[in-house]
């Protein structure tokens, strides 16, 4: 991940970024003389600035995170993928924080940069077990409020809450100059409905069950799945919010490794 982020401003650097024309208050030192000579108008050079990172992560801890069907339930593989990823920033001297929700925060640990942040970090997540429904909007909406210097959010989450108040919650976000990357995670059975026989169903956040035949739904369920990463893919998309969906039967490196050389090609497309 090392140089792959850069400042959401503009400063001194020694790497040019762009010029714009100039305006009655900019500084005559920043104008590009030699642009002058040629074109007879005023430009002045704004240029990149690199800086350390703050980034924040944001782990769903609610009651539909505890699910899970093989090694790992949907809590345990955020957890271990935001630890991952909090080691690869605290590596490379950025700042790291995080949130763990459910309807409100549930813990919640500083921006730091030292590397022995990590362990305030694990020992929080490791700490904080699945309770309580999903307030997903809501708590987007505050991290948009109170981190108020831009930085990147890391969402880890089953996004099972009401969608127009993610998506909402995304894009102030984004309106804020945040780099949000978004971590859909998803067990196999979520994803594959690969049941077999007379299943019993019980909601998880919302009271409620069935019992029934469980292939009379798949094919049903499978379409309302696919449609819901689908639109929640597309509207990423349209807000320049990284998304990728991750099976908590996905090796860790396999996640990470996709999504970082995925990052890699968007930031070289772009500055092309």
């Amino acid at each position: 991940m090392d140089g792959l982020h850069r400042s959401p401003y503009f400063g001194q650097s020694v790497e040019f970024s762009q010029h714009r024309e100039y305006v009655p208050g900019d500084e005559a030192r920043h104008i590009d003389w030699k642009v002058w000579s040629k074109t007879d108008r005023y430009y002045v050079k704004l240029f990149e600035e690199d800086t350390n990172l703050r980034t924040t992560l944001l782990v769903d801890g609610s009651e539909s995170m505890s699910y899970g069907s093989g090694a790992m339930q949907k809590a345990d593989y955020a957890a271990t993928l935001a630890a991952a990823i909090a080691y690869l920033l605290l590596k490379q001297q950025d700042s790291v924080g995080m949130t763990v929700f459910g309807e409100g925060v549930r813990a919640a640990v500083p921006h730091r940069g030292q590397k022995t942040h990590l362990n305030t970090l694990l020992s929080t997540l490791g700490a904080t077990a699945p309770a309580e429904k999903t307030n997903l909007g809501a708590i987007l909406a505050r991290t948009a409020e109170e981190q108020r210097r831009r930085g990147m959010v890391v969402l880890l989450s089953d996004l099972f809450h009401d969608r127009d108040a993610t998506y909402n919650g995304l894009r102030l976000l984004r309106s804020r100059g945040h780099d949000v990357l978004v971590f859909h995670v998803l067990d196999d059975e979520e994803l594959d409905f690969d049941f077999q026989g007379t299943t019993r169903f019980l909601g998880m956040e919302e009271t409620g069950e069935v019992t029934c035949d469980p292939r009379s739904l798949k094919k049903g369920y499978l379409a309302a799945m696919e449609s819901f990463i689908e639109e929640t893919r597309k509207r990423c998309a349209a807000n320049m919010i990284d998304y990728q969906v991750v099976r908590t039967s996905e090796p860790f490196d396999a996640s990470l490794s996709r999504f970082i050389n995925s990052r890699l090609g968007f930031r070289k497309s772009v500055r092309r």
